[in-house]
């Protein structure tokens, strides 16, 4: 399968919320949106990532844009992360990795030798009409949430 490539349509898929409910990603067009994959909860670089994306998340908000963060952890670990962390930011569950595999983020890694998959940090941002407007794979996590809210505000 094709991971999405700018220009495409955010795909019609559902993930669960950490309070379980379904959300369907095609409910999202109409406004701005932002979709950003992390490995997981409650580990160094996820937890930075997600508390930036907490702290901008007024100013994505006044700028008419949504936010979704997603792992392959389960709703429940997604709600204890959210209150041990005191975040904002909306997250979902992807325990199947379907919408990972839709993007292209759930890969082949390697750590000591070993090979494993998981989930590649990734951003992607989608104009109002539902087409990626951009997208930022192997994602280093200092100042990246500032970078996704200037190329949002930049969408007009």
């Amino acid at each position: 399968m094709m991971a999405i490539e700018q220009g495409d349509a955010l795909p019609d898929l559902e993930l669960a919320g950490a309070d379980g409910a379904v959300l369907r990603l095609r409910d999202k067009v109409g406004a701005p949106f932002v979709l950003y994959f992390y490995p997981k909860d409650d580990t160094t670089g996820c937890t930075r990532e997600a508390q930036d994306f907490s702290a901008l998340l007024p100013d994505f908000r006044a700028a008419g844009v949504e936010l979704l963060g997603v792992s392959p952890d389960t709703p429940a670990k997604h709600a204890k992360f959210a209150a041990k962390y005191d975040l904002t930011v909306p997250l979902a569950s992807d325990e199947a990795h379907v919408v990972m595999e839709a993007f292209g983020v759930w890969v082949e890694k390697s750590m000591y030798g070993r090979t494993y998959m998981g989930v590649e940090r990734a951003t992607f941002l989608f104009a109002a009409d539902g087409t990626l407007a951009q997208a930022w794979r192997k994602v280093r996590v200092a100042g990246h949430a500032e970078q996704v809210l200037a190329a949002a505000r930049a969408l007009g």
